[in-house]
């Protein structure tokens, strides 16, 4: 793909910085490229500061400025050797993808083979485990990318105000005839787990408060037992929704568009806001061979509940998402978990400077990186949908 990284230099000399700024991108081409083994990718500050004077490394020993990041966070750190550096991202959709795209097509960094390790909170399935855990995904899905109607219009044979979009009926189960391309991505399982058993030498932490409160989602049902474990580290995937929901139905709704959309591969467990975007972002770059996208990791800490426990309101298990106990020791275990998959990477060098190879399929929902998904709809179909009348305008 030499003809891909010819014409990416071109497109990346040829872009200017905004008028004002008394600068062009030609000094950040002049620069000599930065390449990190690791780049750790947060959404907000808390997230962010959890690695800022750590004993392991000082992230803030170098502070670089690039067009396009977030004016909230302007800055991406790394340390001294810049084998380990940091981007913040801000908080959603639109903020995670236009961040990581100004870094990814900056000309400043050679990241060919850096690992990524998206480190945030999230909302957590009370079916599948505590809060204050650790999760490492394989799937990520744009669970929100939906028709949707209002509450109080909902047919009477939906359990939820949610369709995929193109469909036609209200019956349950269907596969989505209108695709965006960013629905679902996979990545590589194998890595997954090598994160995972690092993470497992980890001691997480955790609160009374945040104990207290997984107690009350014990019921002679069971359905909630494994809520009310001690933090664990859990390999199982993740819903991108800019909406911050609570309450079984809609939960419910997700994971099974979770199931759908992955042919029943994946396990929805957690809520957040920004992976899929993030996805994106290095899905694009990985076709022009900018990254490799075998070298990413997914990983979430659980915050709060995404719905009450069994003698709670919805809007209870929202407004009282603080109370739940859990924000600090989840944060805190995004250092104590994360650390040791940053170790276990550097530490092992010799190996992972190779890369590690997939061994499941590792890309998007339409293929884009050459390969044929192993889940969804067939490929050729939706492929064939997007350049035909099925591919529906939005008023």
């Amino acid at each position: 793909m030499q003809l891909k990284s010819f014409f990416a230099g071109a497109l990346l000399a040829a872009i200017s910085l905004p008028s004002g700024t008394g600068a062009s991108m030609d000094v950040y081409q002049a620069q000599p490229k930065i390449s990190p083994k690791v780049f750790i990718v947060s959404m907000f500050a808390p997230e962010a500061e959890i690695w800022h004077g750590i004993p392991e490394f000082n992230l803030l020993a170098h502070n670089i400025s690039l067009p396009g990041l977030s004016p909230l966070f302007p800055d991406i750190y790394c340390t001294n050797t810049h084998e380990i550096c940091q981007i913040v991202t801000g908080e959603g959709e639109i903020n995670a993808a236009t961040t990581v795209s100004s870094l990814l097509f900056s000309g400043r960094f050679n990241l060919t083979s850096t690992y990524f390790l998206l480190a945030g909170i999230a909302g957590i399935n009370p079916e599948i485990g505590p809060t204050a855990s650790v999760t490492f995904a394989r799937f990520a899905i744009q669970v929100a990318l939906q028709y949707e109607f209002d509450a109080r219009e909902i047919p009477a044979n939906m359990s939820t105000g949610y369709l995929p979009q193109g469909s036609t009926t209200t019956a349950a189960g269907q596969y989505p005839s209108s695709i965006y391309g960013t629905e679902v991505f996979e990545v590589n399982d194998k890595l997954r787990s090598i994160a995972a058993d690092f993470a497992r030498n980890a001691t997480l932490a955790d609160s009374e408060a945040a104990k207290k409160y997984r107690a009350l989602y014990a019921s002679k049902s069971g359905i909630y037992d494994a809520a009310t474990k001690e933090p664990t580290v859990i390999e199982c995937d993740v819903a991108t929704s800019d909406v911050y929901y609570s309450g079984r139905l809609l939960s419910e709704a997700f994971s099974n568009t979770t199931d759908v959309l992955t042919n029943g591969k994946g396990t929805y467990c957690t809520s957040a806001q920004e992976d899929n975007a993030t996805l994106e972002a290095l899905l694009r770059a990985a076709i022009w061979d900018l990254v490799d996208f075998e070298r990413i990791i997914v990983m979430r800490t659980a915050s709060d509940f995404e719905r009450p426990h069994l003698g709670e309101s919805p809007m209870e298990n929202l407004f009282t998402s603080d109370e739940q106990g859990a924000f600090d020791p989840a944060v805190e275990n995004l250092y104590r978990a994360g650390i040791k998959v940053v170790q276990g990477i550097l530490g092992d060098w010799k190996t992972f400077g190779k890369g590690v190879k997939a061994h499941n399929y590792v890309g998007d929902i339409l293929g884009s990186l050459g390969t044929e998904p192993d889940f969804g709809a067939d490929v050729k179909n939706v492929k064939r949908a997007l350049s035909t009348s099925q591919r529906r305008s939005r008023r």
